[in-house]
């Protein structure tokens, strides 16, 4: 597989999670106002930060999706492009690690996610070998 292709596969990758982390919203029932008439919740610093987070995670998938497409050639040639790879691809390493210290839920889609996160990490570090 040639090393363009491996790192465009990384923007797909980078989008879908873009993707997935607009979904939060939805999937999580984040909704500010419920949250402040519900004291079982969590704190609104904590619920302000949770989606300030997400929001930037959105930002940064988006943002390393079009370098992925952008500067395809320039991510695997230059010091600079395979630095971001490794870059992400210990980003991803550390995402899976925390996976299995803060998220200890015996879940087929908690699985899947992991599989998608060594996936990341396996797809972004394979253009600095081929």
């Amino acid at each position: 597989m040639s090393p363009d292709l491996l790192v465009q596969l990384c923007g797909l990758h980078s989008f879908g999670f873009a993707v997935f982390h607009l979904a939060f919203w939805k999937l999580f029932d984040w909704k500010l106002p419920d949250w402040s008439r519900d004291p079982q919740r969590a704190s609104l610093a904590t619920r302000a930060i949770t989606q300030i987070l997400n929001l930037r995670l959105i930002y940064v998938f988006l943002g390393i999706g079009v370098l992925c497409f952008a500067f395809t050639r320039e991510l695997h040639e230059t010091l600079l492009g395979r630095a971001v790879l490794v870059f992400m691809s210990l980003f991803w390493v550390g995402r899976t690690i925390e996976q299995f210290v803060f998220l200890r839920i015996n879940r087929p889609l908690v699985h899947a996610l992991t599989a998608l996160f060594v996936l990341g990490a396996v797809l972004f570090a394979a253009p600095l070998f081929v």
